[in-house]
């Protein structure tokens, strides 16, 4: 309903919910300098707001599709920021190692997500739907497309390997430093996501994008206190 980079920007809000969770729940108090970063980013994801609704015009999607994509990304911000909380919260508390956090949450998120599969396989989700069935998921059609494209499970594999690696990284960060270092140095990336989306043709150049991106950046670098 976007486009990637617009994801990978607007997923700068977690910084916002992170810190606010972390005064609520690990008691944390933040600085002027941080609440000022909050503030920061808010105004930087308004700008990238404005550029997806912009390109929207001369762009695939549609704008309740552009408004919608963009609305859900920032919500799942929420449920991100308390996973790093809590991840936080855990490490510190009961001295768990990284491998072992990551471990457990991937054994539960595939069980989980494994039962998931069979009530989405019913439920018809229209619009959102990216299969011939038009329901949430369709895990058959899922298995049959990598049955007659091998190169699909090879694509899954490196995505499952990356993955592995990213959270192992991302917990170890989390524990060594904190929950927000880690969310600033993973928004780092969209930068890489966005030049090769404009390389390969994915999307247009907008200059609001510019600027909203460099707004988010200062947003992080006042959260973290990269101005000391």
């Amino acid at each position: 309903m976007t486009s990637a980079s617009s994801f990978q920007m607007l997923r700068g809000s977690v910084i916002i919910f992170t810190g606010l969770l972390s005064v609520a729940f690990l008691g944390r108090k933040l600085e002027l300098s941080q609440w000022l970063g909050i503030l920061v980013t808010i105004v930087g994801l308004v700008v990238v707001g404005l550029a997806d609704l912009h390109s929207s015009h001369d762009q695939k999607h549609k704008l309740s599709e552009v408004i919608t994509g963009d609305l859900l990304i920032v919500m799942a911000q929420v449920i991100v920021a308390i996973q790093m909380v809590l991840e936080e919260k855990f490490v510190y508390k009961h001295d768990v190692h990284p491998l072992r956090a990551v471990g457990t949450e991937g054994f539960f998120g595939f069980i989980i997500l494994a039962l998931l599969l069979v009530p989405m396989y019913y439920i018809p989700a229209g619009s959102f739907s990216g299969n011939p069935r038009r329901t949430l998921e369709d895990a058959l059609d899922a298995f049959c497309q990598i049955g007659h494209r091998p190169l699909i499970a090879l694509a899954l594999l490196g995505n499952i390997s990356s993955i592995a690696f990213f959270n192992f990284a991302g917990i170890s960060v989390t524990k060594e430093i904190s929950a927000t270092t880690r969310m600033v140095l993973d928004s780092l990336r969209t930068l890489v996501i966005w030049a090769v989306s404009l390389a390969v043709g994915w999307e247009t150049f907008h200059g609001l994008e510019i600027l909203g991106f460099g707004v988010l950046l200062v947003g992080a670098a006042l959260y973290n206190g990269l101005h000391r």
